[in-house]
């Protein structure tokens, strides 16, 4: 398990996936609104913790546990890999976490410090940022966050494809 963040408004250099002008446009589709760049925007940053959250704490990790335990049969033991990110550590600081996976017949361990190259999603979070936010400038959280959860549908639907292996099996050398 692993969280992807800060997620906020802001230009993102990169490729643009939207309709083009000029000699190159396709007929009959407009270009992609250009909107200027700002820094002023107020609404605060988001993360993702398998849903758009508006912050990284132990209590939002705990919620995505619960989540996850929800998805399998209580018998099925689950083993949550985390990085050393501190709301992961709250197991050695505060026991709810750590007492609450003992009783879920789940087990949590720990990658070392300073290898989140151990941590396989982190691969998958490469994807998501070159193909939903690489060459954006979204107005609002709601239009990221639906951006988002579009990659992740089709991420899902397309899980065997060779051509998003590649870019996934190079996010996992690198």
């Amino acid at each position: 398990m692993d969280e992807f963040g800060p997620l906020n408004l802001q230009p993102r250099p990169g490729r643009q996936w939207a309709a083009v002008s000029g000699k190159n446009a396709e007929p009959g589709r407009a270009p992609q609104p250009w909107m200027p760049a700002t820094y002023t925007r107020t609404a605060g940053v988001r993360h993702l913790f398998g849903h758009i959250k508006p912050g990284k704490t132990w209590g939002r990790f705990l919620e995505s546990c619960r989540y996850l335990r929800s998805l399998y049969p209580p018998q099925t033991r689950i083993a949550i890999i985390c990085d050393n990110f501190s709301p992961h550590l709250s197991t050695a600081k505060d026991r709810r976490v750590g007492e609450w996976a003992a009783a879920s017949n789940i087990e949590i361990a720990y990658t070392p410090t300073n290898s989140s190259w151990l941590n396989r999603g982190e691969a998958q979070f490469a994807t998501l940022r070159y193909l939903a936010l690489d060459g954006t400038d979204y107005a609002s959280h709601k239009e990221q966050a639906s951006m988002i959860r579009r990659y992740m549908i089709w991420r899902n639907n397309y899980a065997y494809d060779e051509r998003l292996r590649r870019v996934v099996t190079r996010a996992n050398v690198a």
